[in-house]
């Protein structure tokens, strides 16, 4: 259905919203934003945790495979931090182009691969804490927990709600 007056489009018996493609994106942007500012607080915390690591006076202690996970860690939350930052870097490069759909759609796929990096993040950190603290077999175990839980959470759910929705 399209309502003439106003130009907006929609598919009432979809649940569709009244809105123009413009409006759409607009909306899509703004949702995007609030997703991106609750995930990059929460990423950069980790990375400058991380980031301080070194100059703690335990962090000599590390053996050859605690040292290769941080690094890795290191470079994952960098990457997951310039993958948050990169859709507003990609919105300022592209302001008032009229290119707002694109701008949405490739901030949605920054924001889908950060997610990914960001699981590996929060999984290795759990693993090389509990290799730390406790043991390599339980920095292993948790690690390993936790990426099957974050897995879960943010990619198997929304698939069954998806689902059950269509």
């Amino acid at each position: 259905m399209s309502d003439e007056s106003t130009g907006a489009t929609t598919d009432r018996l979809r649940g569709g919203r009244p809105e123009t493609p413009e409006q759409r994106s607009d909306r899509n942007w703004n949702e995007l934003l609030q997703e991106l500012r609750v995930m990059q607080t929460g990423v950069q915390i980790l990375t400058g945790f991380l980031l301080i690591l070194p100059f703690q006076s335990r962090f000599g202690d590390l053996d050859d495979y605690q040292r290769t996970v941080y690094l890795v860690l290191v470079l994952v939350c960098v990457a997951t931090t310039g993958l948050l930052v990169a859709p507003v870097a990609l919105h300022r490069a592209l302001f008032r182009q009229h290119l707002k759909r694109s701008v949405v759609t490739g901030g949605d796929r920054m924001t889908r691969a950060a997610l990914v990096l960001l699981a590996i993040a929060l999984s290795g950190t759990a693993l090389l804490v509990f290799d730390v603290v406790v043991g390599r077999a339980a920095g292993i175990a948790v690690g390993s927990v936790s990426a099957v839980v974050l897995l879960g959470l943010w990619a198997v759910v929304p698939a069954v709600v998806r689902r059950q929705r269509s």
